[in-house]
């Protein structure tokens, strides 16, 4: 269904000004210069700026809450466990762990490699673009510059244009701590980002929309710049006949409806054994209520669809669900006017439903029954590999069935999204889900070139070196039969 008059007439979609292009060559030939120090600097240097950062983002809190109030009412406790403390945890991770993570490698000498040693430095790679989205416009940019200023990098940050109080943050709280030979923001629409990627960088990081990575993966071809695509999907949860519904529920709320749904790893549908169905639409129910109460438009706890233009989807999504039969068994009310879209939970679901073949990113959630496991895995393993899949259940035997015939970027067991802030996990999916890993350790080794250093004393190649004889033939034949 399109947008009504009314809702297209609220379109406007209050963005950051563009940065002129001159701007953008000042800062990045600035960078270009700075690249060797910034390699040079010692794992004490780059701890000094992450700790200032982290003071930073503390004193700054309430500033931080109303921008993400300002930008999609998001609420300030709501800011403070998913953007704020992910950013603080990072750089207290990144306190404890750098000098372990960075350190050069020494690895083993087999006998063949006699006369030598050899080791593995990381090294920054150099030039690093990170590109990011309106979900979580904090956390993502600043978790992301952690890791690529740990291993040396020059960076430059585009956040969304669609959260511009945010983004004003975040460009903010960069000054303080970085100078802009360093780490810089540039702010602007879509045509700001493509002048960026029109330049040469050494890595691209970009989080947002499968159709979005195919065109920055197309350009960052045309110079072999390598890149991390952190993507999304359609992330499924299974409730199998054993689960605890209660607890199910209670969860799925949490991880479904925090950020109005706009999180990239939140249940896209869920499969429940048929038996279960009533049941756990009832949990659902009640549980909702407890959460938000009879109106969640009125609490703090409930955040808006972040502009008109992302309303309109979101509805759109919905209306085409009903037409074609979907029956609302929770919620379904929304305000244009507010960009509010209340908890929605659905039943007689379609496979030709819109919200069934494109990600809902939004508080709406599908419900479909199964009876015979298999259908389900089935069903999955034709579609793109999802970025997350939940499992909820109390039977490891049901548990290690689907995580063994099934492929996707992480995996939630009686739990949703923590995945993704576990300190000693990687973060990323799967071909369409996303390439390459994020945070921690693997964020910092995304940002590096690990680079092998080989030095002899007594060059193991001496003994290969032509004119050949008999030795080399000797020495040859020992290596194919002992070493």
């Amino acid at each position: 269904m399109q947008a009504t008059a009314n809702e297209i007439q609220n379109l406007h979609i209050p963005i950051t000004p563009n940065t002129k292009l001159e701007e953008i060559l000042r800062i990045y030939n600035a960078q270009q210069k700075n690249l060797l120090t910034l390699k040079n600097t010692s794992i004490d240097e780059r701890l000094k700026k992450i700790k200032a950062l982290e003071k930073v983002v503390l004193a700054n809190r309430k500033k931080i809450q109303e921008a993400l109030f300002n930008d999609f009412k998001k609420g300030a406790l709501q800011t403070d466990f998913s953007e704020i403390y992910p950013v603080v945890a990072e750089a207290r991770l990144y306190k404890n762990k750098l000098h372990e993570w960075a350190a050069t490698l020494e690895v083993d000498t087999p006998l063949s490699f006699v006369g030598s040693n050899a080791k593995i430095v990381y090294e920054p790679k150099g030039r690093v673009l990170i590109l990011t989205p309106w979900n979580y416009p904090f956390q993502i940019p600043l978790k992301n510059m952690i890791a690529a200023v740990a291993a040396g990098n020059a960076v430059i940050i585009k956040p969304s244009e669609f959260t511009p109080h945010t983004a004003e943050m975040v460009a903010e709280i960069v000054k303080q701590v970085f100078s802009e030979n360093e780490v810089a923001v540039i702010t602007g629409d879509h045509s700001v980002s493509q002048e960026l990627l029109n330049l040469r960088f050494d890595h691209i990081h970009f989080t947002g929309s499968p159709a979005i990575g195919k065109v920055i993966m197309k350009k960052a071809a045309e110079t072999l710049t390598a890149v991390t695509l952190e993507l999304g999907g359609k992330s499924p949860t299974i409730i199998d006949e054993t689960a605890n519904l209660k607890k199910a529920a209670r969860n799925l709320i949490w991880a479904k409806y925090l950020n109005s749904g706009q999180t990239c790893i939140a249940s896209d549908y869920i499969y429940i054994h048929a038996s279960k169905k009533d049941e756990f639409i009832q949990q659902m129910k009640e549980q909702t209520q407890k959460a938000f109460g009879h109106n969640p438009q009125q609490t703090d706890a409930y955040c808006r669809i972040v502009n008109a233009k992302h309303f309109a989807r979101v509805k759109r999504l919905l209306d085409d669900a009903v037409a074609k039969g979907a029956k609302i068994e929770d919620g379904g009310k929304s305000d244009a006017s507010d960009n509010y879209f209340g908890p929605t939970l659905l039943t007689n679901i379609t496979e030709d439903m819109a919200l069934m073949q494109e990600e809902i990113f939004g508080p709406v959630l599908p419900v479909l029954t199964y009876t015979d496991i298999d259908e389900v895995i089935a069903y999955i393993n034709k579609n793109e590999k999802p970025l997350a899949l939940y499992i909820y259940s109390t039977k490891n035997k049901n548990q290690e069935y689907i995580i063994n015939n099934t492929s996707s970027g992480a995996v939630g067991i009686n739990e949703s999204l923590i995945q993704n802030s576990h300190p000693e996990l990687p973060f990323g999916g799967v071909n369409n889900s996303g390439i390459g890993k994020s945070h921690g350790h693997w964020g910092f080794k995304e940002f590096s070139n690990e680079k092998p250093v080989v030095k002899a004393w007594n060059a193991p190649s001496d003994l290969l070196t032509p004119p050949f004889g008999k030795l080399n033939q000797t020495i040859v034949d020992a290596m194919l039969k002992f070493l």
